[in-house]
């Protein structure tokens, strides 16, 4: 049996929400009650409630919404149902600048337990569809297998990085990864063991990666990996990592009739805002740099500029 929505009552006022949390319980729902902003914020990070209800202290309360507004995690934001003064329009004013688009609501302090209730369930139908909305906007965009950025999405992503390190003088630097000898596994083993071995390289890009990094499926066993503000050396040491990290992925995989031997190629290339003309001369460079890793034998990263190296031009 599915457990009942847990709701924070915040009667930080101490002014009678007891009573209304009394109401909603009977109708139904879990309630915790909070008589303080510490409490409040203990509780959103422990209890994860499905909606919080809060009567401020301070007038307008701006400190204590914008309070909750950081503590809520940003990916699924609980919704916040305010208490207001009828006649008082600054906590109207104050949780639109605070609580911007996630999913609140005002009711007034003196309503009947009813209209409680209607809100509680408005607000939570609201932020049930807002979540269904996200995790379809996100299936659109991102792998089944690996949750990376399909390819469409990944040169979304691509060239707004591109766009505002031109434009700001940033550096950037993109990685494309493909996996040596792929498809020899499909040929040994089940087509579900190359498949098992797609996800886990997808969790080995995904764990590598910091909060500004992008990375994409591009296809079959092609990967990319776009890392903001990054230049040479520090782009050279992400790729040696993933190198490391995707070939201690071999030894057994579950389907497998023998141990699976894993590597990895790696081409990239940098950008420091001025010195290339586009972004489909950043990919065809990183693309470039990835077929003569390949063609050296693979599990290994090349840069494309050392080739312009080896060719006799300077490189940068």
């Amino acid at each position: 049996m599915q457990q009942a929505p847990l709701i924070l009552v915040c009667d930080h006022r101490g002014e009678g929400l007891a009573e209304t949390a009394l109401a909603l319980e009977a109708s139904g729902w879990r309630i915790v009650l909070s008589g303080s902003l510490r409490q409040t914020l203990d509780n959103l990070a422990r209890g994860e409630p499905a909606l919080a209800m809060i009567d401020p202290l301070a007038a307008g309360g701006a400190l204590e919404l914008e309070a909750l507004a950081r503590a809520r995690p940003p990916e699924t934001p609980v919704p916040i149902l305010v208490v207001v003064d009828a006649r008082d329009p600054l906590p109207a004013a104050v949780a639109t600048r605070a609580l911007g688009s996630s999913p609140w609501d005002l009711v007034r302090r003196d309503a009947p337990p009813q209209e409680y209730a209607m809100r509680v369930q408005l607000l939570l139908a609201h932020a049930r569809r807002l979540a269904e909305m996200s995790e379809l906007r996100h299936r659109a965009s991102h792998d089944d297998r690996t949750d990376l950025l399909r390819p469409a999405s990944f040169q979304e992503r691509l060239h707004e990085h591109f766009s505002a390190a031109q434009r700001h003088g940033l550096d950037l630097a993109l990685l494309v990864l493909d996996l040596d000898a792929f498809g020899q596994i499909n040929k040994q083993h089940d087509h579900t063991v190359g498949d098992r071995l797609i996800e886990r390289v997808g969790d080995v890009i995904r764990a590598a990666l910091r909060a500004e990094d992008v990375a994409g499926r591009l296809g079959g066993d092609e990967f990319a990996v776009l890392l903001p503000y990054t230049r040479k050396v520090d782009a050279a040491h992400v790729a040696q990592r993933l190198l490391e990290e995707i070939a201690a992925l071999s030894g057994p995989l579950s389907g497998a009739r023998s141990d699976v031997q894993v590597s990895a190629s790696i081409g990239f290339e940098t950008f420091d805002g001025t010195d290339l003309d586009s972004v489909d001369t950043l990919r065809l460079h990183a693309e470039e740099a990835l077929q003569q890793a390949k063609r050296r034998g693979g599990n290994q990263g090349v840069y494309y500029r050392s080739l312009a190296a080896d060719r006799g031009v300077r490189g940068d």
